[in-house]
């Protein structure tokens, strides 16, 4: 995603700027393998681009300390290439045809080659955190574990008359904001921040997390503002905020029910319902909840130092709120 930080912010901007092009060179030296298929399916994802918003949040993160300090790229690279890995097992689990504009790895060279491309990126993750330090590997174990929790709630959906609203925000906060807390706290950690700041900065990582994701959820039916495919979980039967939201509402009509209630494989069908659902009281009451998440972060942010930092930190939960991308 961009972000455009205030003009106050500029000598900042341009050392994250560095920061990525740095993290960028170093995860494509990461994921390179003398296996010619290893490398082919490692690089699939990297090149096909990305938003870098867990990397970039690392290196916001370690502004509070020494931003020079050698453990913050590799940190970065650690997020991203586990936030990657995640990607190619997620869409095998979801039978997904398109990943960032290009064909998915399951879809291209099958499931297997699929798995085993996330699980060759996982394991690169390790070898770096290897040399990050027993902390830093204790960190990514609870992550990981909180990332799989999350996959599982998704996978067999609300049970024992859970609320689907509700279940869908704890498998946000462990799917997505708990990498993006984890991405906050190696950053923190790695430039020498105190432990009480950084418990604030992780925390400040998981709600914006889980803001960004619910950002996801809208923009996958309004995204026709920014060129993107509109509507590709709803063809996949994926139950998004809106979605969830809208069969919780009263006034549905029977029609657009049905049509959330199955994956939409007839293009007539996906059309319908992706149209009625943009003029639904829904979408509006998503909003509100992204608005409520991003508030939550403003939030967190009390008590942090001010500076350039806490200000740019400012600026980011705005782009995540109003993203059009």
């Amino acid at each position: 995603m961009t972000v455009l930080f205030p003009v106050e912010l500029a000598t900042l901007e341009a050392e994250l700027v560095t920061g990525l092009a740095a993290v960028e060179d170093r995860l494509r030296a990461e994921i390179s393998s003398d296996y010619e298929l290893a490398d082919i399916t490692a690089r699939h994802l990297v090149e096909a681009g990305g938003k870098r918003f867990r990397p970039l949040l690392v290196l916001l993160a370690a502004q509070f300390g020494d931003p020079t300090s050698e453990g913050i790229i590799p940190a970065a690279v650690v997020v991203e290439l586990t936030h990657l890995a995640t990607l190619y097992h997620d869409d095998v689990m979801d039978e997904a045809t398109v990943r960032r504009g290009a064909q998915s790895a399951n879809s291209r060279w099958g499931n297997t080659v699929a798995i085993l491309s996330g699980d060759f990126l996982f394991a690169r993750s390790s070898k770096l955190l290897a040399d990050l330090g027993p902390e830093a590997v204790r960190v990514q174990a609870e992550t990981f574990e909180r990332l799989v929790i999350g996959q599982l709630r998704e996978s067999v959906g609300p049970q024992n008359g859970e609320d689907p609203v509700v279940h869908h925000l704890e498998v946000l906060a462990d799917k997505t904001g708990s990498l993006i807390a984890a991405a906050g706290r190696y950053g923190a950690m790695m430039s020498g921040v105190s432990a009480e700041l950084t418990d604030k900065i992780a925390d400040f990582g998981e709600s914006i997390g889980i803001a960004f994701q619910l950002s996801d959820d809208l923009l996958d039916i309004e995204s026709e503002v920014s060129g993107k495919t509109p509507g590709t979980d709803l063809r996949e039967g994926i139950r998004t905020l809106p979605v969830l939201l809208a069969l919780a509402d009263d006034s549905t009509s029977d029609r657009l029910r049905d049509l959330l209630t199955r994956p939409l494989t007839d293009d007539s069908d996906h059309a319908e319902a992706l149209a009625a659902l943009r003029t639904h009281p829904a979408m509006d009451a998503a909003r509100e909840v992204l608005e409520q998440w991003a508030q939550r972060a403003r939030e967190r942010l009390t008590g942090f130092p001010e500076g350039d930092a806490k200000a740019a930190l400012t600026t980011l939960v705005d782009s995540v709120a109003h993203r059009t991308i």
